[in-house]
């Protein structure tokens, strides 16, 4: 028996199809008078439906085959399908993606059924995005930290190293600010711009007690120590004047204990839930024991939980014509990354929704998710993010270990594998809409994971201390330049954490939140990054169009996008010797947009040679 969900010969159409969709299903055979009979088994999740298709028998190119048609629901759904079989003996068996089996061991195929007439918008896949940490990239106006929610301390040098030990009370603060703001970003507008970037995505900018600012103290305003709501007014209207959007981030599931709502330290005059069970927010919150027992982010008392679906809570953030979404959304913003998108229940998500699009119908919305969101289970819940109600699109966590896997691993089929799964199980709009990068404020830096060589230090003490040594970023650098080649070439927005096209390193969290290197930039690195940005935004190929795998294996990754008559080939070899590639060409020349080389076609093939950890992006001669 052969079925292979990813060929169309065998299923059409290909991956995700929208609700009520005629799903073509064709099992292949070449022992067919030892079956008689195959029937489609499918199983939608979500109303726990069961249907079963008796299949027909036809003849298709020398060989025999089964075929069916099922109707997928006509409401979102999660369907598992794989067929049953009857033998000629008599016996019966269900043949799914581990082969033949027992109906308990079956391991099925997924389809993910969305709902098609929900529209996203394009202009986030399309483009490159940049994320910064507010206070680290760059100090527009000096500004004192006296009066501020929390006990904040301000550095005198923008380069030193960040405060990473545990204070007397054995705790981690994040109380150190070095003063980066929203005017400082707005200067550096134009070398944003330079490379290509289309979207800027903000940590955190609210008031807050931390310099990381998830600690919500204040939805309201913007933290004074990053400036005011005009300074937020001036940075989005000076980025559209530039082709530039902004997108916030909501941290919806938690407040800060030092907030306006929760006020366990009296910083705030209003009454806080903590203060008083009459608080006007004592709603909001759930105490086991008041006032010192209550829900925390993953038991951290300094981030209370929420309730997501308290009436007052769902107004102020949400439903409100002045709500927080709706607010800042008014102020210039063009969407919204909502944090720990799995500890926000799917209603809650869904009215986030309908609120964007009510006050900004192109307004996009990202979720934090670090797992294949088509088919996540959070809190024993499957999630519907990407069904057409919820999330636009998501943080491609797969993307970033699948590319990690393929360069440290040398191992191609390790990132195919990976990203056809994604392919096929997210709807076309979700796939090219997703959020891929190499860096995040919660990962360690591209250039030290692809770099270091060592064995990873245990210590803060030691993973302070330590920096690439020339060789580790000799070569940390080359596999980057691979890494940044395949995100351009991909779809989905390639997205670019501050500092990365720098060659900034640093272990996880804080060290991956340095000091932008003003003046100390890798120059080489950077006009890389601008050079790959300049392609991906005039090519529509790059932007839009399909993706095939002309080679993945071993050290060798070769894909090819297509757009009508436009054809860009992206080819790259991680590993340590040189490789010759035959790659299909079909006009006379093709040029390495990245050096200039050119390349003759010779009976529709260029041969192309490749250098160790050397990448090519070939393009129309």
């Amino acid at each position: 028996m052969y079925f292979d969900s990813r060929s169309e010969r065998c299923k059409s159409p290909y991956g995700a199809v929208p609700c009520g969709t005629k799903v073509s299903l064709n099992l292949y055979t070449e022992d067919y008078e030892q079956v008689t009979a195959a029937t489609v088994v499918a199983h939608g999740e979500f109303a726990d439906s069961w249907v079963e298709i008796p299949m027909t028998l036809d003849h298709d190119h020398e060989r025999e085959v089964f075929r069916a048609v099922y109707p997928a629901p006509a409401d979102v759904e999660l369907v598992w399908y794989h067929f049953k079989l009857d033998w000629a003996d008599g016996g019966q068996c269900r043949f799914g993606k581990n082969g033949f089996c027992q109906i308990d061991s079956v391991h099925a195929w997924q389809l993910t059924v969305y709902d098609g007439a929900s529209e996203t918008p394009e202009w986030f896949g399309r483009g490159i995005s940049y994320q910064i940490f507010p206070d680290r990239f760059r100090r527009g106006v000096r500004r004192g930290v006296a009066g501020m929610v929390g006990n904040r301390t301000l550095h005198d040098y923008w380069g030193e190293m960040m405060e990473y030990l545990p204070n007397d009370q054995g705790e981690i603060t994040c109380s150190d600010f070095f003063g980066g703001d929203l005017a400082g970003i707005t200067e550096k507008l134009d070398y944003i711009k330079s490379l290509g970037v289309t979207t800027i995505y903000l940590n955190p900018i609210f008031e807050a007690a931390s310099n990381h600012r998830y600690d919500t103290a204040d939805y309201r305003n913007i933290d004074p120590l990053l400036g005011t709501e005009d300074d937020f007014r001036t940075l989005c209207a000076r980025a559209k004047e530039l082709g530039m959007r902004v997108i916030l981030d909501g941290v919806f599931n938690h407040t800060g204990s030092n907030s306006v709502y929760f006020n366990a330290n009296g910083f705030f005059p209003s009454l806080g839930a903590a203060q008083s069970e009459n608080s006007p927010y004592a709603s909001w919150y759930h105490f086991s024991k008041f006032p010192d027992e209550y829900d925390a982010w993953w038991g951290f008392k300094t981030l209370p939980a929420v309730e997501e679906s308290d009436p007052d809570y769902l107004d102020f953030i949400i439903e409100n014509e002045d709500s927080v979404v709706r607010h800042w959304l008014r102020a210039g913003a063009s969407g919204w990354r909502l944090d720990v998108a799995d500890e926000l229940p799917g209603a809650f998500i869904e009215r986030i929704r309908r609120s964007m699009l009510r006050e900004k119908p192109d307004a996009y919305l990202i979720g934090e998710v670090w797992e294949d969101g088509s088919n996540k289970v959070a809190y024993s819940v499957r999630r519907k993010y990407l069904l057409g109600h919820q999330t636009h699109g998501l943080m491609n966590y797969p993307f970033r270990d699948a590319i990690l896997g393929y360069l440290l691993q040398k191992d191609a089929s390790v990132f195919k594998n990976a990203m056809e799964t994604i392919r096929e199980n997210y709807p076309r709009s979700a796939f090219y809409g997703a959020m891929n990068f190499l860096s995040t404020h919660d990962t360690p830096r591209l250039l030290t994971v692809l770099g270091y060589t060592g064995a990873w230090p245990q210590s803060r003490e030691e993973r302070a201390r330590m920096v690439l040594n020339a060789n580790e970023i000799y070569n940390g650098m080359r596999r980057l330049r691979l890494a940044a080649l395949v995100m351009y070439a991909f779809p989905g927005s390639p997205t670019v954490y501050y500092g990365d096209e720098a060659g900034m390193q640093g272990f996880e969290d804080p060290f991956n939140r340095g000091t932008y290197p003003w003046s100390r930039e890798n120059k080489w690195l950077i006009q890389y990054f601008q050079r790959l940005g300049e392609l991906r935004n005039s090519r529509e190929s790059l932007q839009s169009g399909s993706i095939e795998y002309l080679r993945a294996e071993g050290a060798v990754l070769a894909i090819r996008r297509r757009a009508g008559s436009e054809v860009s080939i992206a080819a790259s070899n991680a590993g340590t010797e040189q490789v010759a590639l035959g790659l299909p060409w079909e006009t006379d020349e093709a040029i390495d947009a990245l050096t200039g080389r050119r390349f003759r076609a010779v009976n529709g093939v260029l041969q192309v040679a490749l250098g160790a950890f050397e990448g090519v992006l070939l393009i129309e001669g």
